[in-house]
């Protein structure tokens, strides 16, 4: 009788077992965290996470890192490679005979002769200026001041005043006058300062027999010796400079102004005020 009940029991353990019942545990009561106690573990825990989520950033940025330079190692491979196999073909070919042809170079004789320094006209302004003519610069500037920009008929325009000192040559009724002029473009001029952009206008000009449009780029120059600088854009095909003359070109002359004559004795004093100097 006692063996089978031995039996029996051991029958509905494993009944129980089967059926996903288990043998209840003893229960180990632990006390109650204080909220000091939890805070603690909390920041423990955030720290740790903090930790791991750094060591993981900076494990995917070593390994993007690796994987730029072996992508550049692998561009740099190739291209050696393709020049290696190009030097390869060429090995045991025939030198090639490079020819050239001779540089045919424009008539000096059809361009006009300029002075370092030379008198300007503006028909559509009505009045002359000094100008003078560097290569080194590419485009030509004029003085300005009071430049003020608009819009007119869907087109952007430029208004401005001759940026003069008192005694700068000019006919005095353009001196504070208002001068009107479509922008044709802008450029970005890079000095030590910064880089500023400067608006372009084309005005019709003279100098000796040449006239033609000519784009300046307008900023301040009272502060130099010249209102109008000429660059190589005007000068190119159509004029070679000798610096060692200057004013090889009469003035101009214009309603208001002085005449050539008196401009040319003016001059001559100038120039050799410059040379006793």
């Amino acid at each position: 009788m006692r063996s089978r009940s031995l039996f029996l029991s051991a029958l509905c353990v494993g009944v129980l077992t089967l059926a996903g019942c288990a043998v209840p545990q003893a229960t180990h009561h632990t006390d109650d965290l204080t909220e000091t106690a939890f805070n603690q573990r909390l920041e423990s825990l955030e720290n740790n996470l903090a930790l791991r989520c750094s060591t993981q950033t900076e494990l995917l940025r070593v390994q993007a890192e690796r994987t730029q330079r072996i992508g550049d190692d692998a561009r740099a491979n190739g291209k050696l490679l393709r020049h290696l196999r190009a030097d390869v073909e060429n090995i045991g070919q025939e030198p090639r005979v490079v020819t050239t042809c001779p540089i045919e170079r424009s008539d000096t004789a059809s361009k006009e002769m300029l002075g370092r320094n030379e008198w300007v006209g503006f028909p559509t302004v009505g009045t002359y200026l000094k100008a003078r003519v560097d290569s080194g610069a590419n485009t030509s500037s004029l003085s300005a001041r009071d430049i003020t920009e608009f819009e007119r008929d869907g087109d952007d325009w430029i208004r401005f005043k001759l940026s003069l000192e008192d005694d700068e040559p000019i006919v005095d009724a353009m001196r504070d006058e208002w001068i009107e002029a479509p922008v044709t473009r802008r450029v970005k001029i890079i000095q030590a300062s910064g880089t500023e952009s400067r608006p372009v206008i084309s005005l019709l000009m003279t100098l000796g027999p040449i006239k033609q449009r000519v784009e300046f780029t307008l900023n301040d120059r009272s502060h130099l010796s010249y209102p109008v600088l000429l660059g190589r854009r005007f000068l190119m095909d159509i004029a070679l400079i000798d610096v060692s003359q200057s004013y090889i070109h009469p003035r101009p002359e214009y309603p208001g102004g002085a005449s050539a004559a008196d401009a040319e004795k003016d001059q001559q004093d100038n120039d050799s005020e410059e040379e006793t100097r």
